[in-house]
């Protein structure tokens, strides 16, 4: 049976995050115009610098006041620092000429800097298959202020080839 676009494109997404060397989360995303696809990228360390697996992960940890039906709670998030995201190793590797209009497939849902970083690069739409519950929130309202269509593939299969146990 013929796979329908959207599977076609995480698909690919899914295969290009196979090349993060990333311990803690392997992450693809591709440009799409149409059903053209302009580009891909994945997480990992800068060109000619250690990556995670070489030289270990860099732990920031950050603590954020998140107000949620009136009560307020203190969120510990860790991040590594070490990594450039896929989304934003994505839009330093095209250009903005072929970002207007386009759609983005990414593996998971894009952090607040990334999804940030994607509502000023002339993007319409973001897939994602897996959530980030830690900016989740804020992430959607920030795209629907943008008028950024942003949606979950929820009953998506990634190939079992690109499943990375960690």
């Amino acid at each position: 049976m013929r796979k329908d676009w959207d599977t076609y494109f995480m698909d690919i997404a899914h295969m290009v995050s196979t090349r993060s060397r990333c311990p803690r989360r392997h992450v693809g995303s591709v440009l799409v115009q149409g059903k053209k696809l302009l580009g891909t990228a994945y997480n990992g360390a800068p060109m000619g610098v250690p990556d995670c697996s070489e030289a270990g992960c860099m732990i920031s940890e950050e603590v954020e006041l998140v107000v949620s039906g009136g009560i307020e709670t203190m969120v510990k998030k860790q991040r590594c620092i070490r990594t450039i995201h896929a989304e934003q190793n994505l839009l330093l590797f095209t250009d903005r000429a072929d970002r207007e209009g386009s759609t983005v497939y990414v593996t998971d849902e894009p952090c607040w800097t990334c999804a940030n970083m994607l509502a000023n690069s002339g993007i319409i739409e973001v897939v994602y298959h897996r959530a980030y519950p830690k900016d989740t929130r804020k992430v959607h309202e920030m795209m629907t202020q943008k008028g950024i269509v942003f949606r979950q593939l929820q009953a998506y299969e990634p190939p079992q080839q690109t499943v990375v146990i960690d």
